[in-house]
């Protein structure tokens, strides 16, 4: 039975693709350096200490950081159907109050584009305007003492119950749902259309009636975001691309005229400026834009259907951006991810008393975090405090940005987590993966986010027993762990090793202590699925880093799906099959 080590492959795991291009783009820099500074030094210390060695680094940090998550809090909170003060908020308490209690070292806290859809829906279910805005704030709160408790509950390892396709599939639909509901921001028009089909299908009424002067704003900010990603510039890199797009869209709305109501003509047809509905409109004194929550849909559907969607949006994506972010920290430190679930439902609660967006790790600042010399999660907290600062004394400028340059930056961020390569990676793992990926897709659009990643998970587990797995197997392993004459540990597995029961076999493998040689045997085993093949490839980098050597072997008799060396495994004989898994030391 041959153990060969771990594949280097350049295919994505769920967190360097869907769920972030900037988490991919960081991770070779940090890679360069991390062998150096792992020989170098010790992690940075936590707490005070860590902040007198290391707060020039972290305030450095922080206020790149910050020119990048205010542009971004500012359109989130307008694409979700809220007054920008919401994302303000939210970016403030994730940095300033999170940081101080959350589980990761060099994670940023704040609202995300992943939240959009769901906050947007809420409002718009309980009631619209005012009214649904309050009684969001009420869902948002509740959400938040959910996950609260669900991270002092030890619930962190709960992420793992959902498949990689299923989760790259809700990612996906969410991207594409934020281009369409941006776009009659981008081009200053009003549609009736609120569903993502319906909004597709108006783009050429919308392009023949819109409004040229906040048009042209969005497309140069459109174009400036294109470029600065293609740019191999090093000095063009270290400026943040939402500053330059809102640099340069301050001036040119100025130029247009944005910031004084008027009429003009172009062609014939007449064209209306009115600031309040293309500038963003920050409250003259802060106090104003301080919202009390209403619970008076406490007894509705409505409102726990609003909650249980923030809830499980928030959870995975905070523990996904996490996760990634540890693979990204140059000192290789891992996030308690129990106590930063409880922590951001924490900050969460306090975003929402306040009228804030909820609050998740949020992956595009963090990695510009990790890339910009952070090392502790001071740089989190600077980030609040510079966005609290910029609040207090530049709210005259932040009120001349166009909400089209907002729209133009949130459309590239949709474009992100649906681009074509999307989808190539997602087929090169398996045709079984394409299938779950675009079920989630069409039925996140045709219904709502919670059913859609129902019916995503539905379909999975239908194909896993279609394939072979047992109806008693799909929540439980069956494995025997003995202990070698060698002093190895050999785990054997039988039946099906899916996703939906990997957390117990997991459970397993965390009773054997750290520093052993353990062999898992998955020769008896008839299937394994793509997402169990990841969570092993990482815990065998893990175990192997912590001192100990963690080998899969047994697989010289399973199909693989694809060509790809984590897709999924079927046991078969007289097949091709690729090479096992595993670390030797």
């Amino acid at each position: 039975m041959q153990t060969l080590p771990a594949q280097k492959h350049r295919h994505s795991t769920p967190e360097y693709t869907t769920h972030s291009q900037a988490a991919r783009e960081t991770q070779s820099q940090i890679q360069k350096e991390s062998h150096t500074c792992l020989n170098a030094k010790s992690p940075p210390k936590d707490g005070l200490s860590g902040l007198r060695e290391h707060w020039k680094a972290d305030i450095m940090s922080g206020f790149i950081v910050f020119l990048i998550a205010l542009p971004l809090s500012l359109g989130i909170a307008m694409a979700s159907g809220v007054p920008p003060m919401a994302g303000i908020i939210s970016a403030i308490i994730g940095g300033v109050v999170v940081s101080l209690i959350s589980g990761s070292h060099v994670t940023i806290n704040g609202p995300a584009a992943g939240l959009i859809v769901v906050v947007l829906c809420s409002v718009e279910r309980l009631g619209g305007g005012t009214m649904g805005y309050k009684g969001t704030l009420a869902a948002i709160v509740v959400s938040g003492a959910i996950l609260a408790v669900l991270g002092l509950s030890k619930a962190g390892e709960l992420g793992k119950l959902f498949p990689a396709s299923v989760i790259h599939g809700m990612l996906a639909a969410i991207g594409i749902i934020i281009m369409t509901k941006q776009l009659p921001y981008m081009l200053g028009v009003s549609v009736e259309a609120k569903e993502p089909i319906a909004l597709a299908l108006a783009i050429p009424s919308m392009i023949a009636h819109l409004n040229p002067a906040i048009a042209i704003v969005a497309f140069v900010s459109l174009l400036l975001l294109i470029a600065h990603g293609m740019s191999a510039h090093k000095l063009v890199k270290k400026i943040p691309a939402p500053v330059i797009v809102i640099a340069v869209a301050v001036a040119l709305g100025s130029c247009l005229g944005l910031d004084k109501p008027h009429q003009y003509q172009l062609l014939g047809v007449q064209h209306q400026i009115e600031p309040l509905k293309c500038l963003i409109a920050l409250p003259k004194n802060v106090m104003d834009g301080i919202v009390l929550p209403d619970f008076s849909h406490l007894n509705t559907y409505a409102f726990w259907l609003s909650v249980l969607s923030i809830t499980l949006i928030q959870g995975l994506e905070s523990l996904l951006s996490c996760t990634a972010v540890d693979r990204l920290d140059a000192h290789r430190r891992q996030a308690n991810l129990s106590r930063d679930v409880a922590a951001v439902g924490c900050g969460t609660v306090v975003s929402g008393m306040l009228g804030g967006l909820p609050i998740i790790a949020e992956i595009v600042r963090s990695s510009a975090n990790v890339s910009n010399g952070a090392q502790t999660r001071w740089s989190n907290f600077f980030h609040g405090l510079f966005v609290l600062l910029a609040l207090l004394f530049a709210a005259s400028i932040i009120n001349k940005i166009p909400l089209s340059a907002l729209a133009a930056i949130l459309i590239v961020t949709g474009y992100k987590l649906t681009a074509p390569r999307v989808f190539k990676e997602i087929h090169e793992i398996g045709i079984e993966q394409t299938i779950v990926f675009l079920t989630t897709i069409v039925a996140t659009l045709a219904t709502d986010l919670l059913i859609g990643v129902s019916i995503g998970i539905c379909t999975k587990l239908i194909m896993h027993t279609v394939r072979g797995a047992a109806l008693s197997n799909l929540f439980t392993t069956r494995l025997n762990s003995q202990a070698q004459p060698d002093g190895s540990i050999r785990v054997a597995v039988s039946g099906a090793l899916i996703f939906s029961n990997y957390l117990s076999f997991k459970r397993q493998l965390d009773k054997i202590p750290q520093g052993k040689r353990v062999l898992v045997d998955l020769s008896a085993t008839r299937l394994i699925d793509h997402s169990v093949m990841e969570h092993l490839h990482f815990y065998s980098e893990e175990y192997s880093r912590a001192g100990g050597s963690f080998d899969i072997v047994g697989l010289s008799r399973h199909e693989s799906a694809s060509r790809h060396p984590l897709s999924a495994r079927r046991l078969t004989t007289g097949t091709y099959c690729l090479p096992q898994i595993g670390s030797s030391r």
